[in-house]
């Protein structure tokens, strides 16, 4: 298809008046701007079929994910968000991108209004659709300056799609760690737990399978508007990433045994606004522990806020878990709220704790990243002056925890992570690089009862199984609890909103995945090469002009002599 520009109403100079005018200013008037936009990509679809089109494909992407889970549509609605962008003006691709971000994300996390109304709903979705927009705008410049840079095709079918996939990358980046320590939720990867594309996370990460999604999108946008069926040589670039990104079996790490883990879902009173007495979430895991304690296992390993007294600050709960320690002949992992700090001085911690009787706590992790706005309220000053009705049901703010991610069982060492600790990458690396056998996630989605986000959860940790080549134990109060083996399949299970217990003989692993050794090395790279990429076609498509705009004028001064 040619590049040439259409002149569109959105594109389209300012008309210039004036009876007065010179025939040769007019001529050169003329002259520049179809210099400017000479290689500009005409608009495929005008302003407001592109608003429809991107909106409709926010919709589409989020039926990629948990819930719907039609993976193949993860990537129909990346190309809705592409092809609208192409040709569009600066301003107009904001307005496009943000039509496809606010319909993605009022979709994806509708359940952040579950319990607590539209206003976080509308806020967290609104602050992600504008990063999406400002993504959009960057694409929009790559579809822009890139054909000015260069006219050769496969510039367009390879160098093209590679700049697209590694700006969205960018502001995926962007959207997960910025403001507050960032909001990783809803990472194109993040779509793809049960597909085939899988087990590209073990060697290139999320962002890696990420930029490999958006990539084969890209390319075959390019492919077919520049009509690549009538040379079919054009297909090879994007026909080899598909091969290979498909192909490509997981990295293989090595079994190192079994660990006999008892996991514990008791479905108690655990939700924020749950009606509880002190003691009913305790009470609720330990009825639904008593079938596993004639069972012969390593460990037993409760969810999230599965004690909802501190048994480093209370005696008698101190002594039922010396008891379920003994019982068991293993230890216990737990999870609570600790608290330290003078009174008046606090500083309170979702806390795990590894349990041994005789010996109580003998090593504790804190959930190394709170939740804003829902563990803890930042700048709280601010946000109390606008929500306050909101912000006063956060009583206490939890504080970020330093130790290692690790437990060591003894002849084992497991990872841990903390419910939405599991979505920042950072985390789940260290814990392999510290000699983590395995994963034990603990989560409490009682909040978020009959929504999707338990299942977006749980496809975040099948991931992180696959990536790091690891079983994972994905215990919640509520559900969805399962126990996941290296290559990301579900061995074993529990029902959600219903109490239960698993034992379940875990495989263990050694060594590290690429992803894990490569760790931030792959987003950097491609944050940063994508926008040196940009910022080079930029450059010569700008220098390309210059050279146009002088050889026009010397054609028609020659014309004039």
């Amino acid at each position: 298809m040619s590049t040439e520009p259409a002149t569109t109403a959105e594109d389209r100079p300012i008309a210039r008046r004036g009876a007065a005018a010179s025939d040769k200013a007019r001529s050169a008037n003329a002259g520049a701007g179809a210099v400017d936009g000479s290689r500009d990509p005409r608009p495929i679809l005008p302003l407001w079929a592109a608003l429809i089109v991107s909106a409709l494909g926010g919709f589409v992407y989020d039926l990629g994910f948990p819930g719907a889970s039609v993976w193949p549509l993860a990537f129909v609605g990346i190309a809705m968000a592409l092809v609208p962008l192409i040709g569009r003006s600066l301003l107009s691709s904001f307005h496009v991108g943000l039509a496809f971000g606010l319909a993605f994300y009022l979709s994806h996390v509708s359940w952040t209004a579950l319990y607590l109304g539209p206003i976080p709903w509308l806020a967290l979705s609104i602050l992600e659709s504008l990063f999406v927009a400002g993504g959009a705008v960057l694409i929009t410049l790559a579809y822009r300056w890139v054909p000015q840079a260069s006219r050769s095709r496969w510039v367009q079918l390879i160098a093209l799609p590679a700049l697209v996939a590694g700006l969205w990358i960018v502001r995926e980046t962007v959207t997960g760690t910025f403001p507050y320590g960032g909001f990783p939720w809803g990472r194109a990867a993040l779509s793809q737990s049960e597909s085939p594309f899988a087990p590209v996370v073990s060697w290139i990460g999320s962002s890696g399978l990420g930029f490999v999604m958006v990539a084969i999108t890209a390319a075959v946008i390019e492919w077919v508007r520049v009509r690549g069926w009538r040379d079919l040589r054009t297909a090879i670039p994007v026909a080899v990433l598909v091969v290979v990104a498909v192909a490509l079996p997981a990295f293989p790490t090595t079994p190192a045994g079994e660990l006999r883990v008892a996991s514990v879902q008791g479905n108690g009173p655990a939700g924020y606004f749950d009606q509880r007495e002190q003691g009913d979430v305790l009470r609720s895991q330990l009825e639904a522990t008593e079938p596993v304690l004639d069972e012969d296992v390593d460990v037993l390993l409760w969810p999230e806020g599965g004690s909802d007294i501190d048994p480093t600050r209370s005696p008698s709960v101190a002594r039922i878990f010396d008891g379920l320690s003994e019982e068991l002949d293993a230890p216990v992992i737990l999870n609570t709220v600790t608290v330290e700090g003078d009174e008046g001085d606090e500083r309170f911690y979702n806390t795990s704790l590894l349990w041994e009787a005789g010996e109580g706590a003998v090593d504790r992790f804190a959930k190394r990243n709170p939740v804003p706005f829902g563990e803890y309220i930042p700048d709280r000053w601010f946000y109390d002056a606008i929500v306050p009705e909101l912000t006063g049901l956060i009583q206490r703010g939890y504080s970020p925890g330093t130790e290692p991610p690790v437990f060591d069982l003894g002849d084992t060492v497991t990872g841990l992570a903390i419910c939405f600790d599991v979505i920042y990458d950072g985390l789940i690396w260290e814990g392999a690089r510290d000699g983590a056998e395995l994963y034990m996630l603990q989560t409490n989605n009682a909040d978020f009862r009959g929504t999707d986000e338990n299942q977006q959860q749980l496809a975040i940790a099948r991931l992180r199984a696959i990536e790091t080549g690891r079983s994972v134990v994905n215990i919640s109060t509520v559900g969805t609890s399962q126990v996941i083996d290296p290559a990301g399949r579900t061995i074993d299970a529990l029902p959600a909103y219903e109490a239960g217990a698993m034992v379940t003989d875990v495989e263990l692993r050694t060594g590290l995945t690429p992803s894990v050794v490569l760790g931030w090395a792959v987003p950097l790279l491609l944050v940063l090469g994508s926008l040196v990429g940009l910022v080079w076609a930029g450059v010569v498509a700008q220098r390309n002009a210059r050279r146009r705009t002088g050889s026009g004028a010397g054609r028609e001064g020659a014309l004039e002599a």
